[in-house]
């Protein structure tokens, strides 16, 4: 009688733990696509910075500029 009281319950934590993975998968998807049109321009400014960067320290290390 024991066993089977343990059985049910590791079958119950079970689904617990596929609810809560499946809750955390849909959020996960839900912020994806509400950052998805968000995205490619933060690229494009990371990119913009990272080339200004670049360029200022190419300016100032001392080649004559």
């Amino acid at each position: 009688m024991k066993s089977m009281a343990f059985c049910r319950r590791a079958g119950q934590n079970t689904v617990e733990y596929l609810l809560i993975l499946a809750v955390i998968v849909g959020i996960v998807l839900v912020t994806g696509m509400a950052l998805k049109k968000y995205m490619p321009s933060l690229f494009s400014q990371v990119t913009a910075q990272i080339t200004d960067a670049t360029r200022q320290l190419g300016r100032g290390a001392g080649n004559g500029d």
